[in-house]
């Protein structure tokens, strides 16, 4: 069984040794490559002001922040959700880096040893992978999202566990995978007797089955087609067959 987290981070700013703090968790959780829909996600009181410019980038402010927990509060719960788990995440020296460094200053002040994250968990770094697969081009979220035609129209600000999901999707979709993030057990929810089986014959006389799509599947064909229109510019060879009716 493959287990993978995909984790995002935000924070007060861009580097913890100067002082800058978490300020929100998020993690999706996959087995076999498929969403589980065990998420973590925890937003933390960092112990220090948010500056307007943090503020900008993700919209978290101090007044939200006042009462949630420190991450002394959380990181038993936060090692238990990754433990053992492959993490995916976007730019990984940055999010490890912040992790790492709450961790540290947690050990220091209850004078113990805890782990740090690569002690406990295999990282890979997604935004590596897609340099290789795609050198020379911008590979942010928000560009391979464009790429690989996935729909992040609702990300207005970031946010950890709203990136962590639309990184699972792109991860996916670098990887040759399922890019439509269907919870693991979306399959006993079918409902095959709005779908039309046909049995053919072989050669051999053997049954060959064909399971044609359902209405919902259907729909949601179309709207994948209108979004890959939307960002070609044009219709989708798909779209263009349907419209004169080729088989």
């Amino acid at each position: 069984m493959a287990r993978i987290v995909v984790l995002d981070t935000e924070t007060t700013g861009l580097d913890p040794k100067r002082g800058d703090k978490l300020v929100e968790i998020g993690a999706v959780e996959m087995i076999n490559r498929r969403l589980t829909g065990n998420n973590y996600h925890q937003y933390i009181q960092p112990e220090r002001d948010v500056p307007m410019e943090a503020q900008a980038v993700h919209g978290i402010t101090n007044e939200f922040l006042a009462d949630k927990p420190v991450f002394a509060a959380i990181a038993d719960d936060f090692l238990s959700f990754v433990d053992g788990a492959e993490l995916i995440i976007h730019n990984a020296p940055f999010d490890v880096g912040f992790l790492n460094n709450e961790l540290q200053l947690l050990a220091k002040s209850r004078g113990i040893k805890l782990p740090m994250l690569g002690d406990i968990c295999d990282i890979n770094d997604s935004l590596v992978l897609a340099r290789q697969k795609h050198p020379g081009q911008k590979n942010n979220l928000d560009a391979l999202c464009r790429r690989y035609f996935i729909d992040n129209g609702h990300r207005e600000l970031h946010g950890a566990l709203l990136d962590a999901e639309i990184l699972a999707d792109v991860y996916l979709a670098m990887t040759g995978g399922q890019t439509n993030l269907l919870l693991s057990d979306d399959d006993d929810d079918i409902n095959i007797g709005q779908q039309t089986t046909v049995t053919k014959k072989t050669v051999d006389g053997q049954g060959l089955q064909t399971l044609y799509a359902n209405t919902d599947e259907l729909a949601a064909h179309a709207k994948k087609l209108a979004v890959v229109a939307e960002a070609a510019g044009d219709q989708s060879l798909w779209q263009q067959l349907d419209k004169t009716d080729v088989v």
